[in-house]
């Protein structure tokens, strides 16, 4: 029998053809690995054609997955694990595996043509140059092919269910249950029997194949995690962002309307909301980006929660429309989920830089709060922040996700709905000025303008895209109405932080000399770092944002309070430029631009190299003194 041995934490990749279902592999791992108990955090990362040369480094499809009995907030660095369906996913994925990492490749694949496709002049399984790592070279397209000969399948259609073979030999090396994958298959294919039963029998053919070999010295097992009692699930950004709104909407009472145009990487909020119409939910798949976010207006105005969602390229599309929003002061919700740029840049890929087109990119002043989410889980969270200020200041919001966040996927503990504090709506009934007029754009304490529903009676009023007049809502052109109302509007939007929670920062010592500030998917690479540092004997402090504009009241005084100020961005220092120029503070930028998280490992290195720096200084001041 073989042993059993207990880690700590896991990191396994699945990577192959874009036809080889790794991203189904690694989604059921997860799901078998949510169900243990474990912490996890996911990265997939594939190709942006639906069909990528097959063969090709271009091609190659994967899913990386972290899981731990302790705190897990990245999908991990370096793999422990690497599977290898080809040689195109082997030398793609080859320099991130960990020296003296299990490598699993399906040595049938690794054959002269394969081979040749990739630039490799021998065989890197049997020429020495992976004897640093635990090579396990298996034929799994073969092994599966006898494993499902009785279904009748030609040999292309059987070896499909190589990826059940590689995920059976994988729940067996860590000790995963096998039922709650049957039972996925039985569900998945239960109209196609023959791929049912073929994929079943090849996933229980590589559990076996692990069980029976003497391939493996040892097995592992990963103790659940000790986390807050609740009921958890297995969630991803994008699932979050769509239940986030819904949850909005509820607690505003409002039925949710969604004009979207599908683009990636935000098309699966459409696609979830869509299967919510017994909810209140209204889904409206315009015919292009334009007529989507002009819909979601119209709804608001109509007394809706309007929500469009989009990426990069659609923002710039929608821009006039947000702009017309502003000067309608009309609550809008516009979800960002970004991607590598510019133009169709990398589409499957994620990046963050679209701060500044979401700062500032709409003609003339017109200021908006703009939100940024920082884990899968908290699209949730910041869905329903998004909701409550677009309603309560009467403002268009920006919610900024990307790629990493809204693939990825985390456990998320389900809130009671009910502790989340109601919004108020507040629709105008009844007129607000002298003699029974209404006054459009009166305001309350917050600068909101009274929400209108058409039709109302006595409510009658103007609205368009030309400046209004303060109060009456008239066309105005006259110069000084519109340097008020340009003022009032920006004033609207600064009031907001009397509601934004101060920036908080970790700095365990308290004697940190560097601050690492971080905005959206870098709040877990920025803590791993910090972690890392930490363990290094670095002394660092960190802090995270949120509310990007406005930004936290004290955020001045945090930066100010440290020697060197750090932020990390998957950008060329959006946030940087935007601090530096707001609180003339020398902020230090940490870009990257690879499409891909930032790596805590290069992240921490780079902080270590900081802190020595200022202890040499430091140490030097001290003999001079």
């Amino acid at each position: 029998m073989t042993d059993v041995h207990s880690l700590d934490r896991v990191v396994i990749r699945f990577a192959g053809d874009s036809g080889d279902g790794m991203q189904l592999t690694g989604d059921r791992f997860t799901s078998d690995t949510a169900t243990l108990g474990n912490d996890f955090a996911t990265l997939p990362n594939f190709p942006a054609e639906i069909r990528a040369p097959q063969g090709t480094i271009a091609g190659v499809s994967s899913f990386q997955l972290h899981f731990s009995h302790d705190e897990v907030k990245t999908p991990g660095d370096k793999p422990d694990v690497l599977v290898a369906m080809n040689p195109a996913s082997l030398k793609a994925n080859l320099g991130d595996l960990k020296r003296g990492g299990v490598l699993i490749a399906d040595s049938n694949e690794f054959n002269r043509r394969n081979l040749a496709k990739v630039g490799y002049t021998s065989d890197p399984l049997t020429d020495g140059s992976l004897d640093d790592y635990q090579l396990h070279a298996i034929d799994l397209t073969g092994m599966t092919v006898g494993a499902v000969s009785s279904f009748g399948l030609g040999r292309k259609e059987a070896s499909r269910a190589k990826n059940m073979f590689a995920l059976g030999l994988l729940t067996w090396l860590y000790t995963r249950p096998v039922e709650h994958t049957l039972s996925f298959l039985d569900s998945k294919f239960a109209h196609r029997p023959e791929i049912r039963d073929s994929n079943k029998a090849a996933f229980l053919a590589g559990h076996a194949f692990g069980e029976t070999t003497e391939t493996f010295a040892v097995r592992f097992e990963v103790a659940a995690a000790e986390v807050p009692p609740g009921e958890y699930r297995q969630i991803t950004g994008n699932k979050a962002l769509a239940l986030g709104l819904m949850a909005g909407a509820e607690r505003c009472g409002l039925p949710l309307f969604l004009g979207a145009y599908p683009i990636t990487p935000a098309s699966d909020v459409l696609h979830e909301l869509s299967r919510a119409k017994e909810h209140g939910v209204t889904t409206f798949q315009a015919e292009d980006e334009i007529a989507a976010a002009g819909a979601a207006l119209g709804a608001s105005y109509a007394g809706h929660l309007g929500v469009t969602t989009t990426s990069g390229p659609g923002m710039a599309l929608k821009s006039e429309t947000i702009s017309l929003a502003v000067m309608l002061e009309q609550p809008l919700v516009v979800c960002d989920i970004q991607r590598a740029g510019p133009a169709t840049g990398m589409p499957t890929k994620t990046e963050q830089a679209d701060l500044f087109q979401s700062l500032y990119g709409r003609h003339g002043e017109a200021p908006l709060p703009v939100l940024a989410a920082q884990s899968p889980a908290d699209c949730f969270a910041i869905a329903v922040e998004g909701v409550r200020i677009a309603v309560r200041y009467r403002t268009p919001v920006i919610i900024l996700t990307d790629g990493y966040l809204a693939n990825g996927a985390e456990p998320w503990l389900v809130p009671d709905l009910a502790s989340i504090e109601p919004i108020e709506v507040n629709f105008a009934t009844e007129p607000n000025g002298p003699d029974g007029t209404f006054l459009p754009y009166a305001r309350d304490e917050k600068l909101a303008r009274p929400w209108a529903i058409p039709g109302t009676p006595g409510l009658e009023h103007r609205i368009g895209g030309i400046e209004r007049a303060d109060g009456t809502g008239a066309i105005s052109y006259a110069p000084d109405n519109h340097d008020r109302m340009v003022r009032l509007r920006q004033a609207k939007v600064d009031g907001i932080v009397a509601d934004i929670p101060d920036l908080e920062v970790v700095d365990p010592s308290g004697e940190a000399d560097v601050l690492v500030l971080g905005w959206g998917s870098t709040w877990g690479p920025i803590d791993a770092a910090r972690r890392l540092a930490t363990k290094a004997g670095r002394k660092i402090a960190t802090a995270h944002l949120r509310h990007l504009n406005p930004l936290p009241a004290n955020t001045g005084d945090v930066l100010r309070a440290y020697k060197r100020v750090i932020v990390p961005e998957m950008n060329l220092g959006q946030l940087a430029t935007v601090l530096r120029a707001k609180y003339l503070v020398d902020v230090h930028s940490f870009s990257r631009v690879r499409g891909l998280p930032i790596s805590p490992a290069e992240l921490s290195d780079y902080l270590i190299s900081v802190a020595d720096e200022f202890a040499a200084a430091s140490a030097l001041a001290g003999k001079e003194a």
